[in-house]
Order: C-alpha cells, then structure tokens, then sequence
C-alpha cells in the first residue's frame, strides 16, 4: 500500500477515526489485509502518533461492545433472505 509504515499508520487511523469504521471496513477500502490494518493501528501507532491512538481505541472498544448485535443482525438477515426464497420457489 504505502512504502513508509508510519505514514500508513496515521493513514488508516485517521480514516477509521474519521468514518467510525470497522478493521474490517478500513482493510477493505485500503486493500491490505486485516491483520496489517490491526497491528498498525494497535501496536505501531502507539509509538507514532499516541494522541490519534487513544481516538482509535476509543472507535475499537465501541465496535467490540457492538459486535454481537451485529452479529446477530447478519445471521437475521440471512434467515430471513432464505425463507423469503423458499416461499417463492
């Protein structure tokens, strides 16, 4: 994606930040994987920008908190997708 690994950093906290987005939404939109996405913006950031650091884990510990109901939207949503093809078959 970007040469300079700090550079990348900011870059993807600052859209994750900004957008109040997922790892995985921010892995998809910057095409590198979640993995890269995580270590960056956990790990490396820390040391590269703490302010914006604090932002970020501010953004994951609400995605954590909301992740079983999105979960549990997406399994409803699939549910419901299937019986609403069964009952037009």
């Amino acid at each position: 994606m970007y040469g300079n690994t700090k550079e990348r950093c900011e870059i993807l906290a600052e859209y994750l930040v900004e957008n109040n987005a997922t790892v995985r939404g921010v892995a998809q939109r910057f095409s590198v994987s979640k993995s890269t996405v995580h270590k960056d913006i956990t790990i490396r950031l820390k040391s590269v920008n703490p302010t914006l650091y604090t932002s970020v884990k501010g953004v994951l510990e609400k995605n954590k908190s909301e992740r079983h109901l999105r979960g549990g939207e997406a399994t409803r949503v699939k549910y419901l997708k299937k019986k609403n093809i069964s009952f037009i078959l």
